[in-house]
């Protein structure tokens, strides 16, 4: 069932409320917060989240219109975009929702094993006969958690061809995998490491802030032709979500925030296991709680600011990473055209104006 905002001032002009999608994830906070904090009121709309079960499933909504707008890993937008994977859809994004928030998880198998770090998943794979291979699941291979998990294999001399299997699981069903052995480890967001971790089921070896500092997670997605048609909308979603962010980021909203993520609605999880990385006391598991500032930035740095220097250095690294080549398309042009500053200046400069007249 849809999840519907407070109602705000009636549009005429507007036949339903906007449908915006989201994954049960602890980044899915300012989404939650702009809806249940009155943000999406204050600028006049009426929004539905849906939560939804996968990010192909987010993706297809999006193209097909199902969806106005989704939460969404930004290397995202290039698959969308380009059509890899799906039928090719033009799309983009004026605010960029948080950085960080992702963990790598390994089974207790593979720390009874005696692996700590990658080069203990390299020295025990060396030993094992040609061709078994170690599964690791990331929720998509368009996004950082790919791109985490590559880089950390491959900083210890692994090959993500020859010596692992990757395969892309849901979120919400890491957790699960894990603890069936269908997977020997994942990369995934909160609160889906610190569940296997408090359930005894795996441990952590490192994280997205510790591993990639700086690195871009989710972002508001929504096509091209929605921004251009509805423009006022869009522009009053991202002034929404803007303050929602700043909100997130507040050190003494961290522990509400983690009971409202708990409700039904939402992650439908305790909030003991949603609040350590947002309280920066990150459980790593075998005993091990490291301080984490910077595991979840939603606003502060100018995290939301969608610059095309940002979409480059992402463009690069996908590049890196093989999944994008210059056969493509021009990659040259695409990083100003999905990454909008300037509707993104846009949208906060008319909440501006709109306050200082009210």
């Amino acid at each position: 069932m849809p999840i519907k905002s407070p109602k705000s001032t009636p549009d005429a002009t507007r036949a339903r409320p906007l449908r915006v999608g989201f994954l049960p994830l602890t980044d899915a906070a300012p989404l939650i917060v702009a809806q249940r904090h009155g943000f999406f009121a204050k600028h006049g709309l009426q929004v539905e989240l849906h939560r939804e079960v996968g990010w192909a499933t987010i993706r297809e909504k999006i193209i097909y219109g199902e969806l106005d707008a989704t939460q969404a890993p930004a290397p995202m937008l290039w698959a969308t975009h380009l059509g890899l994977g799906c039928a090719p859809c033009p799309v983009l994004t004026a605010l960029v929702l948080n950085l960080h928030g992702n963990a790598i998880t390994l089974s207790r198998a593979l720390w009874g094993a005696g692996v700590r770090d990658a080069a203990g998943v390299r020295n025990l794979i060396r030993t094992w006969p040609s061709g078994q291979l170690l599964t690791f699941g990331v929720v998509s291979l368009f996004s950082s958690h790919y791109l985490l998990l590559r880089d950390w294999l491959r900083g210890a001399g692994l090959s993500l061809e020859s010596d692992v299997r990757i395969v892309v699981v849901p979120p919400a069903q890491m957790f699960r995998n894990l603890a069936a052995g269908t997977v020997d480890g994942y990369c995934a967001g909160e609160p889906w490491n610190t569940l296997a971790v408090r359930e005894g089921a795996g441990w952590c070896p490192t994280w997205s802030a510790a591993q990639q500092p700086g690195q871009l997670e989710k972002v508001l997605m929504v096509t091209q032709q929605f921004a251009q048609k509805r423009p006022g909308e869009h522009a009053a979603l991202v002034a929404a979500l803007a303050e929602a962010c700043a909100w997130c980021d507040e050190p003494q909203h961290r522990e509400p925030l983690a009971q409202l993520l708990a409700e039904a609605d939402y992650l439908n999880l305790a909030a003991r296991v949603i609040a350590p990385a947002l309280t920066g006391r990150f459980d790593c598991g075998s005993g091990h709680v490291e301080s984490t500032p910077d595991f979840h930035i939603f606003h502060r740095g100018d995290a939301n600011v969608p610059t095309a220097a940002k979409a480059a250095e992402l463009q690069s690294a996908l590049i890196g990473a093989g999944l994008l080549t210059a056969t493509t398309t021009d990659l040259s042009e695409l990083p100003p055209h999905l990454f909008r500053e300037d509707l993104y200046r846009d949208a906060l400069n008319t909440n501006q104006t709109h306050e200082a007249i009210s």
